[in-house]
């Protein structure tokens, strides 16, 4: 997918990639490196450099990223002595070995601009200010170090550290944030960076699905460059989607689309990408004036102030910070309408345009195929110990440091002996078990048979649970299953969080059994995780049935599919099932939880004006988390891939189904008030002096694709969104005519936007066009 990626990157107006370097992949066991296939680093960035972009190497190595132990392997954490991101002598050895690492694979291939190269930046460290206090005066002398030892390796190039006001020189500090125009480096020696610009936010399982409008980010980004702004990064403009164990938190779901301008399969979202280009256009036609000079500030009304770069040329920002009013100034002697939250840098409200993305199941789509209708095999995954490394302690163990996330399960085993009469016991056989736990899923079994279970959730992965359970006469066994959802990613020693029943668990009747301090036996990872049961495809350990077991634990699904038709991207709807892992001809597209549902409120209309949060604009209130998994086309073939499914609580695999991601419509919406088109902005002027006019402009998404009709068209006051248009109070009759005639049979149109094209339907009212088109 990079060469894709990378070029609609550069057609949205993007001149540099940055990527995070993850030393747990690179580095998955101590001293043994990784860096082939989709973890070829030198291959991306090479990638990047032959499409005529350059590159920002943020090495880190910890990344933060919402990954799996913020990118940190977990070898590290068994170091004697170790303490992580402080003046640590075993730490600062195993950093600096693998970032000289890095560097050294970029200098041997001349991967440097100082070589030649793409890299222009690199970063050391992240964040680190957020937690710097915590690691008392011995964090001053790890940051003084990471200065050191990143000038050692002479890159010739800068190093940057974002969020890190005390950054000593040369470190370049950087700011990461929604909003970046009031920051300032700790020097005036030193550009103006922004790392980090937010464009929407990361989903947790349990938790509905963030976005950001691209008028706020527009808006952000357009007033971070106001403000002498040099540099600013999309985080993210392609997220992607966390295969495998690799997302953190806890609870980090497993797509990482973040609302960005190219979605979690690498469709173009718009109208995010569509704005953001066109605001790329007007920023850079400032370029000279930029950069020749720093700007000087007025304020032209309330809420309204000005930023001009005047040398030989002028640039001028107009930003009305207000929230509630759209405001009309004079500036040079000319009349610009400003809505609120908005700035004119020769932009004003950029053109909008935007697709009507809509999921169709494979089996009512032309692009599909006979997909998951095969038969259904199944292995049940035994309850509680049946591996032979199984072993025992008189003490209850945490899970990170007994697992070393090897898996996301350990299993905690305990017998009690019941003769009758047992002060923990209440009405002969039963009695309440109390369990704590670190965290993040708790199930619990009595002799073989679920009986319960507890959750955590992103904001408090801690798990309480109580119970009352039934005793036989005789041995009784107390399996219990803890799992973990990716593990913690930031703060201060989050490599210590921790996981896992460690306490305590007791047993209450007339009086109350301690078995903290009992013997119990573990075992590390699931039966068929050890013999690999999701690349065992043709072991004859399978079950077929006519009808097979659904809704119940711990159990194994696997069956055959053929791939949907075309190169549509696609994804695996998994309704019906409860949490889980899925695999795909043995590579796993990550952890699926579809019974995990967001809250009911939370999500309402969402205004693009005023100060942001991650919290602000949510959607999905009251559905699964995540509902649709990414299955990349490279790991499927045409014919027979089989599917292998561990069912951690139950679920029926007969309802999951194929989505192909197709751009069902295109739209526009595109006001009288709007400039017209950027492109036209250095263009000769028309002959009677005045401005060119807006323009709707519309574009199939795919390169075999033209428009064949048109859905809605309507100049006037219409109203609604991409898919839902309706007319206004005010409407023009043959606004539908003239658009078909502008557009339909080609690949992309162009019409104005002004009564001269459509008459006026209602003199003295502002109007827009808004128009849906079908695209096949």
């Amino acid at each position: 997918m990079w060469p894709d990626l990378i070029e609609k990157s550069k057609a949205g107006g993007l001149d540099v990639i940055e990527t995070s370097v993850f030393w747990n992949i690179h580095e998955p066991v101590h001293h043994q490196y990784d860096f082939e296939g989709r973890k070829d680093l030198v291959r991306f960035v090479k990638t990047v450099a032959e499409a005529g972009l350059l590159v920002h190497l943020r090495i880190g190595p910890y990344i933060c990223a919402e990954w799996n132990y913020g990118g940190f392997p977990l070898w590290l954490h068994f170091i004697p002595g170790i303490k992580f991101r402080t003046d640590n002598e075993p730490f600062k050895a195993e950093m600096q070995k693998f970032t000289a690492k890095i560097v050294d694979m970029m200098k041997k291939e001349n991967l440097y601009a100082s070589q030649g190269g793409p890299v222009i930046l690199s970063q050391i460290e992240n964040e680190y200010g957020h937690v710097e206090s915590a690691y008392g005066s011995a964090a001053k002398k790890y940051i003084n170090w990471l200065v050191s030892m990143a000038s050692s390796l002479d890159t010739s190039v800068p190093w940057v550290m974002c969020q890190q006001a005390d950054a000593p020189d040369p470190i370049i500090n950087t700011c990461n944030g929604f909003y970046c125009d009031q920051f300032t480096p700790n020097s005036n020696k030193k550009p103006k960076l922004w790392t980090e610009n937010w464009t929407g936010w990361f989903l947790s399982f349990g938790g509905a699905v963030p976005y950001r409008p691209v008028q706020d980010i527009a808006f952000a980004v357009a007033r971070f460059f106001q403000r002498g702004g040099t540099f600013q990064n999309y985080y993210m403009y392609h997220g992607g989607t966390n295969f495998g164990h690799t997302s953190g938190g806890p609870f980090i779901a497993t797509s990482y689309d973040y609302d960005a301008p190219l979605d979690e399969y690498g469709i173009i979202r718009q109208p995010k990408w569509g704005h953001l280009k066109e605001l790329h256009k007007a920023i850079k036609l400032c370029e000279k004036a930029l950069v020749a000079t720093d700007p000087t500030s007025s304020f032209l009304a309330p809420n309204v102030e000005a930023h001009v770069y005047n040398t030989t040329g002028c640039a001028a920002f107009l930003a009305n910070i207000g929230i509630q009013s759209d405001v009309t100034v004079i500036f040079n002697g000319k009349s610009f309408h400003l809505p609120a939250w908005s700035i004119n840098s020769q932009t004003a409200t950029l053109e909008i345009k935007y697709q009507n993305l809509k999921h169709k199941r494979a089996n009512e789509s032309d692009h599909s195929s006979e997909a998951l209708q095969s038969e259904w095999t199944f292995v049940n995954e035994p309850i509680g110990i049946s591996k032979s490394d199984a072993f025992a302690k008189p003490r209850l163990l945490e899970q990170i440091n007994t697992t070393a996330d090897v898996s996301d399960y350990l299993w905690y085993s305990i017998s009690i002996e019941i003769s009758g009469g047992e002060p923990f016991l209440f009405n002969g056989t039963l009695s309440n078990l109390y369990v704590e736990s670190l965290g993040h899923v708790l199930q619990v079994f009595v002799n073989k048979k679920y009986s319960g279970s507890g959750i955590g959730n992103s904001r408090n992965p801690k798990v309480t649970l109580e119970k009352t359970i039934m005793f036989s006469p005789g041995s009784n066994t107390i399996d219990l299953l803890s799992a973990t959802v990716g593990l913690q990613n930031s703060g201060a020693f989050f490599d210590l969080s921790g996981a896992g029943i460690t306490g305590p668990v007791t047993l209450k009747g007339l009086s109350s059994l301690d078995l903290s301090t009992k013997e119990w036996t573990y075992q590390i990872g699931l039966k068929g995780e050890q013999s690999r049961q999701f690349e065992d495809f043709g072991a004859s350990h399978w079950v077929s049935l006519s009808t097979i077991p659904t809704n119940q634990p711990l159990i194994w699904y696997k069956t055959t599919f053929d791939a949907p038709k075309g190169n549509i991207p696609i994804a695996m709807d998994f309704t019906g099932m409860g949490k889980g892992e899925a695999w795909v001809n043995g590579q796993s597209i990550g952890r699926y939880w579809p019974k995990n549902i967001a809250p009911q409120s939370g999500c309402s209309s969402c205004n693009y004006g005023g100060t942001f949060k991650n919290y602000k604009c949510l959607k999905n209130c009251g559905k699964p988390s995540q509902q649709l998994y990414h299955v990349p086309r490279s790991f499927i073939k045409l014919k027979s891939n089989t599917l292998v499914l561990f069912e951690e609580m139950g679920g029926d695999p007969t309802q999951i189904s194929f989505a192909i991601k197709e751009i069902a419509s295109v739209c526009a919406h595109v006001s009288e008030l709007h400039p017209g088109p950027v492109d036209a902005w250095n263009s000769s002027r028309p002959q009677n002096g005045g401005r060119l006019g807006p323009i709707l402009a519309l574009e199939c998404s795919y390169p075999d694709q033209l428009i064949s009709s048109i859905r809605f068209a309507s100049f006037g006051t219409p109203h609604g969104a991409c898919g839902n248009f309706n007319h206004g109070k005010c409407s023009s009759a043959n606004a539908l005519a003239v658009v078909q005639q502008a557009c339909i049979g080609l690949k992309n149109c162009k019409v104005g936007v002004s009564a001269k094209s459509f008459g006026d339907p209602c003199k003295g009212v502002t109007k827009s066009l808004a128009v849906e088109a079908v695209c096949s």
